[in-house]
């Protein structure tokens, strides 16, 4: 089923320090929905090092080809590289931002974030989420009673602005994107602390799995086509991924870790179903039999309140076997958090995966 020797060879190739501070790297990079082309050019630049063809579909999509030694039909792997983020909704009348959320996520989980609003006329500014009684020295019990949401957060920039004017004279204007800073670190104990490890920990796996077939020259069974969306946060991503041949679409995405889920930040988890229902079963049962074959403890979980680029692959007429995997991050679309455990676990199904024939 798999090679083991091949197994061995690609695990070897990988280096968690290389893995790590390429990581790092990307999250540095400010990739809010519709503003990803920053961050999709750090993957070509990441693929032209290594001598991978690549090519942009019109939507903004990345994908590359692994030729396979035909053990197996072509399949495909997609992450996504575009983060949470949001638009300039208003111009408030003393310089501050109200914002329009890209993504789902709750203002609690924003407010104190730093930011970088991206104008379309003007140069990159900072600032920070801000609700409209901050002071607890101001508002006192009024802040604490204070709903968070849409109508009651702002961007306080950094700039000396006191209205409208001051905000234009910057280039800042409605619709411009803001990014929220992912202020990546690590620690000691080897956890990852982030925003955005939703997706760009899968992005990173993606390109140190193609590094390690580069370097060992060791084919897949099949064609593997490799894919990296711009569009999944808002719900249609891997909509128009795919070229026709591939058959099987696993999906990188976190794996949400929380109180009533087997997923856990040190290892990966095989998603059966989501809030877009299941996925496909016969694929889900190979990959745990990859699990077993390649010793990798694989997690299997629910996700209530959850969709992925395999969910628009096959909204938008995919006819593929879809699966999604993926690394355990705990406190999704807020500050996250997983382990080097869980990125190499993750590296490992999805190699053993890619050498895997269908016996």
């Amino acid at each position: 089923m798999i090679p083991a020797a091949d197994l061995v060879a690609l695990r070897g190739a990988r280096d968690p320090e290389r893995a790590l501070a390429r990581l790092l790297r990307l999250l540095a990079v400010p990739s809010p929905t519709g503003t990803t082309a920053t961050a999709v050019a750090f993957v070509s630049d990441e693929l032209d090092r290594l001598g991978v063809a690549w090519e942009r579909t019109r939507k903004g999509d990345l994908r590359w080809r692994l030729a396979g030694a035909g053990r197996a039909p072509a399949r495909a792997l997609a992450a996504h590289v575009d983060t949470l983020g949001a638009v300039v909704k208003e111009v408030k009348k003393e310089g501050r931002l109200r914002l329009s959320p890209i993504g789902g996520y709750d203002w609690a989980t924003v407010e104190g974030a730093e930011v970088i609003v991206l104008p379309f006329a003007g140069a990159p500014i900072t600032g920070t989420v801000v609700n409209v009684k901050q002071s607890t020295h101001v508002h006192g019990p009024a802040l604490r009673a204070l709903k968070r949401e849409e109508a009651v957060m702002e961007v306080r920039l950094d700039a000396l602005v006191a209205s409208r004017a001051d905000v234009a004279a910057l280039g800042v204007a409605v619709g411009d994107p803001v990014a929220f800073e992912a202020n990546a670190r690590t620690t000691a104990t080897g956890f990852v602390k982030s925003r955005h490890l939703d997706d760009k920990a899968c992005v990173a796996t993606l390109l140190e799995l193609t590094e390690a077939f580069v370097a060992t020259g060791i084919p897949p069974a099949g064609d593997l086509v490799c894919g990296v969306t711009t569009y999944e946060e808002v719900g249609h991503g891997g909509a128009a991924l795919l070229p026709g041949d591939v058959e099987e679409l696993v999906v990188l995405d976190m794996a949400a870790v929380g109180e009533g889920q087997t997923s856990r930040e040190t290892g990966v988890t095989l998603c059966v179903k989501d809030a877009s229902g299941p996925y496909d079963a016969r694929l889900g049962r190979h990959l745990r039999q990859v699990a077993h074959h390649a010793s990798v403890d694989l997690a299997v979980d629910v996700y209530p309140f959850y969709a992925s680029d395999g969910s628009a692959a096959w909204r938008g007429g995919a006819d593929v076997r879809v699966a999604l995997v993926g690394p355990g991050v705990d406190a999704s679309h807020a500050f996250e958090r997983t382990h080097v455990d869980a990125l190499s676990a993750t590296f490992d199904l999805v190699a053993a995966y890619a050498l895997s024939t269908g016996d």
